[in-house]
C-alpha cells in the first residue's frame, strides 16, 4: 500500500495527546487586541482540545503524528 501524504498546514497547527485527542491553539489572538481584556488574552494562550466532530477529520490529515 502507498503511504498517505501528511497535510502540511495541519501538521503545523495540530498535535495529538498521549490519549489520542487532537490538541489545537485557540483563535482570536492575532490582532485587534486593544479591546480584549488581559484575562481574555491570557486564556487564549492556552491550548484546547478539538471537538470530536472535527477530530476525526484532523486525524486523517495527520496520520503519522
Amino acid at each position: 500500500m502507498p503511504k498517505i501524504k501528511t497535510h502540511s498546514s495541519s501538521k503545523k497547527r495540530f498535535s495529538l495527546t498521549a490519549t489520542g485527542k487532537v490538541k489545537r491553539a485557540k483563535a482570536f489572538k492575532r490582532h485587534i487586541l486593544n479591546k480584549k481584556t488581559t484575562k481574555r488574552k491570557r486564556n487564549l494562550r492556552k491550548s484546547a482540545i478539538a471537538s470530536p466532530a472535527n477530530a476525526a477529520t484532523v486525524k486523517m490529515l495527520i496520520p503519522y503524528k
